[in-house]
């Protein structure tokens, strides 16, 4: 039994010594080069990784820049917008103003001219009083004297 064993490790010798071979020659012209080539697409995808997360950073940049300044342009819209719409207001304001001073000054002028008119027929009426009473009297004399009847 030990003297067939020797025989079959002795018949496995040039089997290992092949396969032997054939790993170094596999290694060298096999996995040396794919090995060299997963490296490198290795290293190209941790590359193509770091550039997209700094361009990710540089456009969420961008981004935050394009907020700021849209920020800051609706801001100026605004104080645009609400400087017109004071400018309005004052505008109105002041028309206003004009025309309550232009409508007073015509209520003072109606008014004086009211004042001299009513100042005007009293001094008409005053000067017309002895004339009218006396023709009053006439005719309640008249009236209540018998043959003054009509």
């Amino acid at each position: 039994m030990g003297h067939q064993l020797g025989e079959l490790f002795l018949g496995a010798v040039p089997t290992v010594q092949i396969l032997i071979v054939l790993y170094f020659i596999l290694k060298s012209f096999f996995f040396k080069p794919l090995l060299a080539v997963m490296a490198e697409r290795e290293k190209r995808t941790a590359g193509a990784q770091r550039a997209a997360e700094t361009a990710q950073a540089a456009a969420g940049e961008k981004v935050k820049q394009y907020q700021e300044a849209l920020k800051q342009a609706r801001a100026k819209v605004y104080a645009e917008q609400e400087a017109a719409r004071k400018k309005l207001l004052d505008e109105r304001a002041a028309l206003v103003r004009a025309s309550r001073n232009l409508a007073a000054a015509e209520v003072n002028a109606a008014k004086e001219k009211v004042a001299k008119e009513v100042a005007t027929a009293k001094r008409e009426l005053e000067a017309g009083v002895p004339q009218l009473a006396a023709e009053i009297a006439k005719r309640v004399m008249e009236t209540a004297t018998p043959g003054g009847a009509r």
